[in-house]
C-alpha cells in the first residue's frame, strides 16, 4: 500500500537531529518500553501497524513506528494533521476506534479512511503526568480487526498511560543525567584552576621567600629580626598550602602522586631539616626530634618529608596550643616509621576513619588549612606501599607515617 505523506525532506532529518521535535523523537525512539508495547499491540490485536505520535494543533509527528504492511512511515516523518484521526483524539480527549470502517457507522465512507485505504483503527490519547497532552498511540491495518471489545480498548489505554508516565521518568532521569554531567564539568574545572592557581602562586611565593633568606643576612634591628621571623614562618605555610593545592589537583586530575624511590635515601637530612624550619616558624612549640633510623631506607625523601611537613603543621594547628610536640624516627624489621606526636584531645573512631580525606577538618578546629595536609601525607604513604594511621589517649593524638624499608 502507498500512502501519501507530507514528508521531511529525507529521513536524515531525524537522524541527523534536525527536527524541531528532535527531543520527543529521540525519547520516544530510544525507549525500550514503548518498542515492547508497539510490538505488544501488534500481537493482541493481529494490526500490522502500530505508532506512537506527536500531536499538536497543527502538527502529526512518528515518534516510533512497528511497520510491516509499509505504511512508509519512520521517526521523524509527518502528515498533515488534517488528514489523521489523531486530531479528533486530541481535540476530544476521546479514543478513536473502529473494527472494519465498513460497518462503522460513524466512520463509514470517512474521507481520511478512504484515502490512506484504513478498514481497522485505533488512536488513544496520551498524556503526560501533569496532565498536558502529548499525542496518541495508534493502530492501523487495511482489513478488519477486532479492536473495539472493551478488553483491546482496556490494554490500549493502559499502555497510553504507561506510556505517558514513562515519559515524564526518562526525562527526569536525561535531566538528572545532564546535571551529574555538569556537576563533572565543574569539579574538572575546579580541579584545573586550584592546580593553575597552585602554579602561578609558586613562583611569586618562592621569590619573596629568597627576598626574605636575603634579608636574613643583613644586619637588622631586633624588631626586623623578628618580623622577618614571622614572616618566614608565613610563607613556608604559604608553601605548604601551594604545595598540598597542587598535589590535591594532580590527584584529581588523574596524575597521582608519583614518587622517586632513592636507594639509602637521605631520609634522616630531610627529617631533620623539616623539624628545623617548624622550630623556626613557631618559635612558641617545643618540638623535640629523636632519631634512630639506624640501616638504609629506600624512599623519595623529598616526598616522606613534605609528609612529615604536613604532620608536623597538623600538631602545630590542632594541637594544643604552645603544647610540646614530639617526632620520633625509627626502623625495625617491618620498616620505617615517623611518629608526630602533639598534645590534645583524643579523636574518636567514628572521625579517625574520615581524616585522610581531602577538606576534612575538625569541627571548631579553627586555623588556616584547606584540610589536605593528612590526605597528602596518607596519599603519599600509600604511593610509597604504606600507611598513615592515627592514636590518641591520655591527653595526646599520635600519626604515625609507615612504610616499608624497600618502598
Amino acid at each position: 500500500m502507498t500512502v501519501p505523506t507530507t514528508r521531511m525532506q529525507d529521513h536524515q532529518a531525524f537522524l541527523g537531529g534536525n527536527h524541531d521535535f528532535q527531543a520527543d523523537i529521540e525519547l520516544i525512539a530510544g525507549s525500550e518500553t514503548v518498542s515492547v508495547i508497539l510490538e505488544t499491540v501488534r500481537l493482541a490485536t493481529g494490526m500490522r501497524f502500530a505508532a506512537v505520535s506527536r500531536v499538536t494543533a497543527d502538527r502529526w509527528v512518528a515518534c516510533r513506528t512497528s511497520d510491516d504492511i509499509s505504511f512508509n512511515l519512520a521517526s521523524g516523518d509527518e502528515i498533515a494533521i488534517g488528514s489523521t484521526f489523531c486530531q479528533t483524539a486530541r481535540d476530544t480527549g476521546e479514543p478513536v476506534v473502529f473494527d472494519d470502517v465498513n460497518t462503522d457507522e460513524a466512520f463509514v465512507d470517512h474521507p481520511i479512511a478512504r484515502q490512506f485505504n484504513i478498514v481497522s483503527y485505533v488512536s488513544i490519547p496520551i498524556y503526560r503526568d501533569d496532565g498536558s497532552f502529548f499525542g496518541t498511540l495508534c493502530g492501523i491495518d487495511i482489513v478488519p480487526r477486532r479492536v473495539k471489545r472493551p478488553r483491546v480498548q482496556a490494554m490500549f489505554r493502559m499502555f497510553a498511560d504507561l506510556i505517558g508516565r514513562s515519559l515524564d521518568t526518562e526525562m527526569r532521569l536525561e535531566a538528572q543525567e545532564q546535571l551529574v554531567e555538569h556537576e563533572r564539568r565543574l569539579a574538572a574545572a575546579r580541579e584545573e584552576f586550584v592546580a593553575i592557581l597552585g602554579h602561578d602562586l609558586r613562583n611569586p611565593v618562592t621569590a619573596f621567600g629568597a627576598g626574605l633568606r636575603q634579608l636574613r643576612g643583613e644586619a637588622l634591628s631586633d624588631r626586623a629580626e623578628q618580623t622577618v621571623a614571622l614572616m618566614r614562618a608565613a610563607v613556608l605555610r604559604m608553601e605548604d598550602l601551594i604545595g598540598n593545592m597542587l598535589i590535591h589537583a594532580k590527584q584529581r586530575l588523574g596524575g597521582g602522586i608519583s614518587v622517586s624511590v632513592v636507594a639509602d635515601a637521605p631520609i634522616r637530612q630531610a627529617i631533620s631539616q623539616v623539624v628545623e624550619e617548624v622550630r623556626i616558624a613557631h618559635p612558641a612549640h617545643e618540638v623535640s626530634l629523636d632519631l634512630e633510623i639506624d640501616r638504609p631506607v629506600s624512599c623519595d625523601a623529598p616526598r616522606v618529608a613534605q609528609a612529615v611537613t604536613n604532620l608536623l603543621a597538623n600538631a602545630v594547628q590542632h594541637g594544643r596550643e604552645g603544647g610540646p610536640i614530639r617526632v620520633a624516627a625509627f626502623c625495625d624489621d617491618a620498616g620505617m616509621t615517623i611518629a608526630v606526636t602533639n598534645a590534645g584531645p583524643a579523636v574518636s573512631d567514628d572521625f579517625a576513619q574520615k581524616l585522610f580525606e581531602p577538606f576534612r577538618r575538625a569541627a571548631g578546629s579553627g586555623g588556616d588549612g584547606l584540610g589536605l595536609g593528612l590526605y597528602i601525607a596518607s596519599a603519599i604513604a600509600t604511593a610509597h606501599n604504606g600507611h598513615l594511621e592515627v592514636k590518641s589517649g591520655e591527653g595526646e593524638v599520635t600519626f604515625s607515617f609507615r612504610l616499608p624499608l624497600f618502598a
